[in-house]
This record gives C-alpha cells, sequence and structure tokens, in this order.
C-alpha cells in the first residue's frame, strides 16, 4: 500500500524559560565616554559592549601604525621577512619628523628593531622603512594601495591607508571599529609578536633616550594591559588602542579625541573598569539540556529529544537589559531510524543589533535512539496515514 508523507521544516521561537534565562542585554546602558569616538569589544565572546561614532572614519595618528605592524607580522609569517633581515633606511624615512628613532641612511636596522621602535617610541622614520621593504614597488605609496587592500580584505570597510605612520595626509581614515578588528587580528592571528607591545622602553644605540619610552598609559598599572598603541595628532586629538586582561577575560578598546594625554589616560583606565567590572558571564544553552521532542516517522517511538551540542555563554551586563532571541529550525517529523547524536536541526542565538549583532549558531542533536519499528508499527503508521488523506489529521485533545 501506497502512502504519502508530509515532511516540513519547523520554525519555533525558543522561549526563555525553556532554556533558563531572562532578558539580557548586547550592549548594557548609561556609560557616557569623554572620546568623540570608542568602540570596545569582548575577545572571547565577540560581544561588542560599547560602540560609540564607532564607524566614522576619522585620522587615526600614529594607531594607523598597527597596520605597518601586522603588515610586518604577515611577511615574518609567510618567510618574505626575519626579524635578523636588515632594512636600509631611504631619504624619504629620514626625513620624518615627529616621534622617530633618529634614523639615518647609513643605518642597517633589524625588522626586531623596527617593530620595537614603532611600538614602543612611535617611530615614524621606522614606518616607512619597514613600509617600503614590504611594498611591491619600493615605495611608500605602495605600500598605502597593499595595506588598504588587505584592510578590506579583513572587513575594515571605512579605512584608507595613505601612509604607514598616520602622518597627518588628506585621506587618510580609519574608524574605531576597524582599528578594533585590526587589533584583535593581531592578538588572535600573532601572538608571538604580541609580546613587544607590554615592552616599555626602547633606545636605539642611544639616539633618542628622552624617547625611548612607550607613551601607553596603562602599562605598569597592574590592570591587565599588554597593547597596544597610542595616537596624537592636533587633528585627531589623543587616541589609544588598547587592550587588558583579566582573570579569563580579555577586553579590547579604541578611543580618540580626547583633548589631552591625561584625559586619554583616565579615559582608558575608566573604560576598562567598566567593562570588566558592568559584564558578567552567564551561561545561556547548556549541552545536552532537551529543548524539544520532534516527531518520528516509522520508529519504535512517537519523537524524540533533541539538545544544543554544545555550551553557549554570553555576556549580561549588571544593570540594564533587553531581549536575547532565539530561535530553532528542525524537519518534522524524522523517519526512523534515528541514532544518539544525529543533526536534527539548528538552534540560532542572536545578540545585538545591526553592525554589533552576534549569531551563534548550535546544532541539535538527538539525545536517543529511536529504532525503525516492526511491521506492526508500519501497518499502523500507513493505515494512520490513509486515514488522514481521507478523513483529515486526528484532533489533539485540549489540555486541561
Amino acid at each position: 500500500m501506497a502512502f504519502a508523507l508530509s515532511v516540513w521544516i519547523r520554525n519555533a521561537v525558543v522561549m526563555a524559560a525553556l532554556l533558563g534565562w531572562a532578558t539580557v542585554s548586547a550592549t548594557a546602558q548609561g556609560y557616557e565616554t569623554e572620546a568623540t569616538a570608542a568602540y570596545v569589544i569582548d575577545h572571547g565572546s565577540g560581544q561588542v559592549l560599547l560602540a560609540h561614532n564607532a564607524d566614522v572614519p576619522l585620522p587615526p595618528a600614529s594607531m594607523s601604525k598597527l597596520m605597518t605592524l601586522l603588515m610586518a607580522f604577515e611577511a615574518l609569517r609567510d618567510g618574505r621577512l626575519s626579524l635578523e633581515t636588515r632594512i636600509g633606511v631611504s631619504e624619504h624615512a629620514m626625513s620624518f619628523g615627529g616621534s622617530t628613532m633618529f634614523l639615518n641612511t647609513t643605518d642597517r636596522p633589524t625588522v626586531e628593531d623596527l617593530i620595537r621602535g614603532i611600538i614602543i617610541v612611535s617611530g615614524n622614520d621606522a614606518s616607512v622603512a619597514l613600509a617600503e621593504a614590504l611594498s611591491p614597488d619600493g615605495t611608500e605609496a605602495g605600500f598605502a594601495r597593499i595595506a588598504t587592500e588587505r584592510a578590506r580584505a579583513l572587513g575594515m570597510a571605512s579605512t584608507t591607508i595613505v601612509n604607514s605612520s598616520g602622518w597627518p595626509a588628506p585621506g587618510h581614515v580609519m574608524s574605531m571599529r576597524d582599528l578594533g578588528i585590526l587589533a584583535e587580528e593581531i592578538i588572535t592571528a600573532h601572538p608571538e609578536y604580541y609580546r613587544y607591545f607590554v615592552e616599555t622602553e626602547f633606545d636605539y644605540e642611544n639616539r633618542a633616550p628622552a624617547n625611548r619610552f612607550n607613551r601607553n598609559p596603562l602599562l605598569g598599572l597592574g590592570i591587565g594591559a599588554d597593547g597596544l598603541k597610542t595616537g596624537h595628532t592636533q587633528e585627531a586629538g589623543f587616541g589609544l588602542v588598547g587592550s587588558a586582561v583579566q582573570g579569563s577575560r580579555r577586553v579590547t578598546f579604541v578611543i580618540t579625541g580626547l583633548q589631552s594625554a591625561e584625559a586619554r589616560a583616565r579615559e582608558s583606565e575608566r573604560i576598562l573598569n567598566w567593562a570588566f567590572r558592568q559584564f558578567v558571564e552567564r551561561q545561556v544553552v547548556t549541552q545536552g539540556t532537551e529543548i524539544a521532542r520532534v516527531p518520528v516517522f516509522m520508529g519504535t517511538g512517537p519523537d524524540v529529544a533533541i539538545a544544543p551540542a554544545r555550551d553557549l555563554s554570553l555576556l549580561v551586563p549588571v544593570v540594564g537589559e533587553a531581549p536575547l532571541h532565539a530561535e530553532m529550525t528542525y524537519i518534522s517529523p524524522v523517519i526512523a531510524p534515528v541514532a544518539t547524536g544525529d543533526t536534527l536541526g539548528e538552534m540560532v542565538v542572536r545578540l545585538g543589533e545591526g553592525d554589533d549583532l552576534i549569531e551563534h549558531r548550535i546544532a541539535l542533536l538527538a539525545t536517543q535512539d529511536v529504532p525503525e519499528g516492526g511491521i506492526v508499527v508500519r501497518l499502523s503508521t500507513a493505515m494512520r496515514a490513509v486515514m488522514e488523506e481521507v478523513f483529515g489529521p486526528t484532533p489533539t485533545p485540549a489540555g486541561g
């Protein structure tokens, strides 16, 4: 006897009570930064904790040296450079004022010297020398073109690189979100070179004893700060791309537009304190916990429980709430046999909105075996299908 089986995709909003959590928020309310623009991200979860004018393209000052450093780290990884490689210094590189290593055209600093010179003393000459070594045509302009292309590939949509140092130039802009993306890429992809960012002092051949100290105001405060780069021009104001670890959490932040070095130091410490103190980690999905039961066709049992394949924890603000949305999709009914661990659906958990939306996809797995039924089950199922074809579905009694 032939009969038809209707199979459909079922979507269901997962209710908070079912998962055992209440409403949570992507961004805690009420924090007002002194910065013109700011961006704060929790490194482990990827949650954006603060985005204030975060997508506005702004002059990045020396914070854009991080792009030069990333390109150098990638060249080291690929074997195009080594830390011991010696680099020539052009007249163009030597010509820069501001913060420098005081290089001249007779110098042949190593790549490691230049990296430390960029990170610790913010050497404009070091940035240009390294950029010219990485450039496809040996010029800083050539480097700027490939750096902009690399930024686009990383998702830095508001970045245009005109030079390697952040020296004021028309069209040389980055958003705070883009600088956050850049910082996270350096921290995640190049931990072997991240150690340089915590160094507080570097004096190349005793040439610049007055300019040998790292300007990052957070280093040495005992609050877990270990990077990354300050910036200052008259146009940009004072800024910082910073990162710190406390306990099991790392927070990365970017601020710009402060009126003084003192204001930058104060706001940097304040924003870290807020990010670490005003959020707590909560488990919102637990591996193996039954979420729903899916009907089983032609099985020894009528249905099978489905459960998340992994735990999911998110940051919850101490003060302020907003809805967290979760939805599951599964095929219903599933055809027997079903084995424990079979993927029968997916849960999608969304937190935030717009550019700050975080989406987690978690497979939903069968928690038990449901073997294929014998001849009695097959005949009963076939008869029920025929009856439903003729008379329609059997009404389900209302619950009390």
